[in-house]
């Protein structure tokens, strides 16, 4: 190692019986439970004991500092390590939390929970995602670093450190976001990788033979290989990765269950309890009481919660170097303050685009023109595609790449890499500072949708930029046509699924977005033109209603309702129906999900109840429209795939014309 380890030796005692009193806490907590995974916190609380007391820069009584270092358990089913060092250092989470693991309305669920537990930086469960996460978090530092930081006053200056399992390296989303993060050259990354050579059908060997470190050279990491219970080892390993230009990663050779004398280095005690008798025999083996459940020594109890004082200590020390920064640079230290704390500047929405009526263009064109007018009054933005940057519309025209040269852009170009773009998102959005927006075709949401389903879960802002949003995209046929994918996005609880007609509703599906500071939103975009509607008075205003009345028409027999593309099918139906002397209502629908939050006197005023005759027409699966149309109402989707030629053709072909939808209206009155 090219760095020396200094723990001396009561410190390695310490660390040594701290990692044991982990084990104990982790082996009770899911034997207490009967359901958990022990393997991993006893493999990886020696290496873990190290990082936390040697390395790791927090402050328990404040877990959100903003210059804290982020720790982000990948492999999540390890849930009680985390959940140990988070009651040993002193945050808050009790004893009786511990003893409570995975019990209903516990802070300790089988997997760590973001704004669930104090000190969990985001949700982890599908494997990989962590990963992803980290490579975001780390991103987000660099940039604010770049913008912020000067030589005398480093208010932007913390490490991320990732813990991941053999699991999390088999994934797919591990290979995308490492090969980003080492083309970047995110040096303040950091993975300890518990290799332990098991999984839960068995040895890794049965589908897991490569080389990960030759993998990982490849990308640009910095690489070693230690063993994972030598505490001195892994000091030297983590002060090495500190001082070294790239991402690091760490082997850490280990024994999944550790000290565990007959399922130790077997699959048996990956997501399995020990048993009674075998937690007796282990604790005995690790010079724990075998007849005391979830015991911690005073020894380790003062030892470990010296970290409140330290933690507090050293953000003080940096709280000075921020006031002193503040007095010197005050307009950034201002804007530093507003964006970690999820503010906007006032009056931002004067910057928002108008759209003239009666001009045309596509919604997804709609949207480049709302990120050229916004982006520069809104630092935070950093912006993104999977490679489709001139179809997406996502980069500014004040745009500037964020790479390993120079770090304060406000783009990044993601590759073709869309599951990782979005795990790197919501690492990007957990770390504050930033809002993130990232663009590729809507049918590529499929690749997305684990990330997307976390982003809600969590509560986090993020914008998804989906375009090519239906057949209308035409030529390219059926693989690249999305059908079922608004239905499938619209059932992720706590995600705004926004499909706007034009370019004003799309500026405020924007704003929207933008303003929702307790969930993502997925902004559904036309390749084709589309012209920019008249509105009547109060439209605009309720079109924030997430569904409004468009064009009315007096005495209304016939509610049809639309989103996107498909509103100007509609206002062309409301025409040829009115030739024959039906009145028809026309609602935008641009968010079912903000319209059903409504109270009931609005969606009355748009919905009522006393028109039966309705029919609902989207370029996609019907699956949403049945709750707005009743059991007597239509719905004018597509039911197979889509077809390769020109868009106007399909839609014909699909009968998804003016003509059309007046002719089912005519019959359902």
């Amino acid at each position: 190692m090219s760095q020396q380890s200094n723990i001396n030796e009561l410190e390695l005692n310490q660390l040594k019986e701290m990692a044991n009193i982990i084990r104990g806490l982790s082996m009770d907590g899911i034997q207490k439970a009967n359901s958990g995974h022990p393997g991993l916190p006893m493999g990886m609380a020696d290496a873990t004991s190290v990082l936390w007391m040697r390395h790791l820069k927090h402050n328990p009584t404040d877990p959100n500092w903003a210059n804290r270092d982020r720790f982000v358990l990948s492999a999540g089913h390890g849930s009680m390590l985390i959940y140990s060092l988070l009651h040993l250092t002193g945050y808050d989470l009790s004893l009786k939390d511990i003893k409570n693991f995975r019990q209903w309305g516990s802070k300790t669920p089988g997997h760590p929970e973001y704004k669930h537990t104090a000190g969990v930086e985001t949700t982890t469960g599908p494997l990989g995602q962590g990963i992803a996460n980290a490579v975001g978090m780390a991103i987000a530092e660099k940039r604010l670093a770049a913008h912020f930081n000067t030589a005398e006053n480093k208010i932007v200056d913390h490490h991320t450190y990732v813990i991941a399992g053999d699991g999390c390296m088999m994934e797919g989303i591990s290979h995308e976001a490492c090969s980003l993060a080492g083309h970047l050259k995110l040096d303040k990354l950091i993975l300890l990788y518990d290799d332990n050579s098991i999984s839960i059908d068995g040895p890794t060997g049965l589908s897991f033979t490569e080389d990960v470190l030759k993998r990982f050279e490849a990308y640009g990491w910095h690489t070693q290989r230690i063993d994972g219970h030598d505490h001195e080892e892994v000091d030297q390993a983590i002060s090495s990765a500190k001082n070294d230009n790239r991402p690091s990663i760490i082997a850490c050779k280990t024994t999944i269950g550790f000290g565990s004398p007959n399922k130790a280095g077997t699959s048996g005690v990956h997501g399995s309890p020990l048993g009674a008798d075998e937690i007796i025999l282990t604790k005995e083996k690790l010079g724990l009481p075998s007849d005391k459940s979830f015991y911690i020594s005073e020894n380790v109890a003062q030892f470990a919660g010296n970290s409140k004082k330290t933690g507090t200590s050293a953000q003080a020390t940096w709280q000075e170097n921020f006031n002193s920064y503040k007095n010197k640079y005050a307009d950034k230290a201002d804007l530093f303050n507003r964006i970690m704390t999820n503010a906007l500047p006032e009056n931002w929405t004067e910057n928002l685009p108008q759209f003239e009526t009666g001009s045309a263009l596509a919604t997804r064109s709609a949207s480049g023109k709302v990120l050229d007018a916004i982006t520069p009054g809104l630092y935070e933005m950093l912006g993104g595609s999977a490679d489709l940057s001139p179809s997406n519309n996502t980069f500014p025209k004040d745009g500037k790449v964020v790479n390993s040269d120079a770090y304060d852009g406000n783009y990044l170009h993601y590759g073709v890499r869309e599951h990782a773009m979005a795990g790197i998102m919501n690492g990007l959005a957990l770390h504050g500072g930033i809002i993130p927006y990232g663009g590729t075709f809507l049918v590529f949401s499929d690749y997305m949708r684990n990330s997307i389903r976390l982003s809600a879960m969590m509560g986090i802002r993020v914008v998804y930029v989906f375009t090519h949003d239906s057949i209308g995209l035409g030529e390219d046929g059926p693989t690249h046509q999305p059908i079922e994918h608004l239905a499938s996005l619209r059932t992720i609880p706590n995600l705004n699924v926004i499909r706007p007609a034009d370019g004003a509703e799309t500026a405020w599906a924007w704003q929207s977005a933008i303003e929702n500071t307790t969930g993502p939103s997925a902004l559904i975009l036309t390749r084709q033109k589309l012209p920019n509607l008249e509105r009547q008075t109060g439209a605009l205003e309720n079109m924030q209603k997430g569904g409004y009345v468009l064009s009315e028409a007096e005495n209304a027999k016939v509610i049809i309702i639309a989103t996107g593309s498909e509103v100007e099918i509609a206002l062309n139906a409301q025409k040829l129906l009115a030739n024959k002397n039906i009145a028809a209502r026309v609602v935008s629908m641009p968010c079912c999900e903000i319209f059903d939050a409504q109270d009931e006197a609005y969606k009355e005023s748009v919905l009522p109840k006393n028109i039966a005759a309705r029919i609902a027409i989207e370029a996609a699966s019907d699956q949403t429209w049945y709750k707005y149309v009743g059991s007597t109402g239509k719905i004018i989707g597509i039911k197979g795939y889509g077809a390769s030629a020109p868009y106007q053709e399909i839609y014909k072909e699909f009968g998804l014309t003016a003509e059309a939808v007046a002719e089912v209206a005519e019959k359902g009155v």
